[in-house]
């Protein structure tokens, strides 16, 4: 096969090669002339989609973390054996509380990620201080588990209760990862997931799965974004209002996005909002709680979180 390879185009690392007669242009990078954090960009944004393995883990004290990793799969049924990949920080080469924890207390339970908690998977994310219990940041119940001690998230439709036999490190640069071993002893599946022959049904799972950047993937029906969570600590669905938080209107994932803010609209703000939109005025002068976060829901539909939350707490205020 002949090769028509045109000069550097992006600089050492980039070469743009062309199969001769096939017309398929492509852009060849070397890894060994990239930055970290531009390899990561490219290897996360062309392997997918990526299962996720929502991780809860306990350290030695007990304190639960839950956290969501997408290098992850199923390597094994006998014995049954999950991996996942809990990498070191690109930015400052420091360690995940999940890696530290299965060290302390070698078990932990992988949870699968459904669409309708995708939102509050996303907010757990958010890298909270070490002892932060992310189950009540994102507003996750905590079942008990069998075998293990961490716990297992409410809601999802498979956990997986493991032991970790093995943490195999790849190297200590920023990046680097470090693969933990998972046998399975025991699994538990909501029984609304399976099909008519008690197996898991792939259009019930409705499971979400990573790709690049902020993308992910539904088994249900394709492709879909969630913003990364604030760099910034969002408030978390523990420092919303009751009324907010057990709402009958608003789902997990609206809350979800509604933690995912660094702070609550001030009084003026809200104010201000409300003279500009004489709609939202109106519903809340003659409505109700239903058709207020029915309102708020709308908003977030449309990504205007800010709206949600004005009209939110002024109905909460009035």
């Amino acid at each position: 096969m002949l090769w028509d390879v045109a000069p550097f185009a992006y600089g050492p690392a980039l070469i743009f090669a062309t199969f001769a007669g096939m017309g398929q242009e492509m852009l060849t990078l070397l890894p060994s002339e990239m930055e970290t954090p531009e390899l990561h960009g490219f290897l996360l944004g062309a392997i997918g989609p990526r299962p996720i393995a929502f991780a809860s883990t306990v350290d030695a004290a007990g304190t639960p973390n839950l956290s969501p990793f997408s290098f992850f799969n199923v390597f094994s049924a006998n014995p049954p054996v999950l991996i996942f990949s809990p990498a070191r920080r690109v930015r400052d080469n420091t360690e995940k509380h999940t890696l530290e924890n299965v060290r302390e207390v070698p078990e932990v339970v992988i949870n699968t990620v459904s669409y309708a908690m995708v939102q509050q998977m996303s907010l757990s994310s958010t890298e909270y201080p070490r002892g932060v219990n992310e189950f009540v940041k994102a507003g996750f119940g905590m079942e008990p588990s069998r075998k293990v001690r961490p716990f297992r998230v409410s809601g999802a439709p498979a956990q997986f209760e493991c032991e970790v036999t093995e943490i195999r490190p790849l190297g200590q640069q920023g990046g680097a990862g470090n693969l933990v071993f998972c046998q399975v002893v025991a699994l538990h599946l909501d029984r609304a997931v399976l099909d008519a022959e008690g197996r898991p049904d792939p259009a019930k799972q409705d499971l979400v799965a990573r790709m690049g950047g902020d993308w992910y993937s539904r088994s249900a029906s394709g492709l879909f974004e969630v913003p990364k969570p604030l760099r910034n600590l969002g408030i978390g669905m523990d420092l919303m209002p009751e009324g907010i938080r057990s709402s009958t209107i608003l789902t997990g994932n609206d809350l979800g996005l509604l933690g995912n803010v660094e702070a609550l609209p001030q009084t003026e703000e809200v104010a201000a909002f409300l003279e500009s939109a004489p709609e939202a005025s109106a519903l809340l002068e003659g409505g109700s709680t239903e058709k207020v976060h029915q309102a708020a829901r709308r908003y977030l539909a449309g990504n205007d979180v800010s709206s949600a939350w004005k009209i939110l707490l002024a109905w909460e205020h009035r």
